[in-house]
């Protein structure tokens, strides 16, 4: 005899059908796949781009502020850092206020390189909002934002 709690089969079609998480995270997966491949000839990735473009401000950036805005842990970032930084896009400096802390910044060849991706980024992101029932993204935005 089996003490294996069942749960049936039609919560699992529930979920499938219902779940925002689950939803939420199979758009994302496709979204980050389409900007990846429209991406890949310039070697970026769509979390890079993302990460790069949160950095395109007129002075330095503090680590807390990128982090929360991409909504990843400052250890994360760390890690996403190191290969752009490798790269020789990313400045990654102490902050002359708390030397413990970081500052970040893009390079003159990490502008270059976000130079060239925008434009990628633009026809990518309009094919995908034309997709959406009113053709832009603005409902869809909202919504999201609620959930923030």
């Amino acid at each position: 005899m089996s003490n294996a709690i069942e749960i049936p089969f039609e919560t699992t079609l529930l979920v499938r059908d219902t779940c925002l998480c689950l939803h939420v995270q199979r758009a994302a997966r496709a979204l980050a796949r389409r900007f990846d491949e429209a991406l890949r000839p310039l070697g970026l990735t769509n979390g890079q781009f993302s990460l790069m473009m949160s950095l395109n401000r007129p002075e330095p950036a503090p680590m807390g502020p990128v982090a929360t805005l991409l909504a990843i842990d400052q250890t994360t970032l760390t890690a996403a850092l190191k290969p752009l930084e490798r790269r020789g896009w990313v400045n990654i400096m102490p902050n002359p206020r708390d030397r413990r802390a970081r500052l970040l910044s893009l390079t003159p060849s990490g502008r270059a390189m976000l130079a060239a991706a925008v434009p990628i980024w633009k026809v990518t992101h309009a094919a995908l909002e034309e997709r959406l029932p009113d053709g832009n993204g603005d409902r869809l935005r909202r919504d999201l934002a609620v959930l923030l």
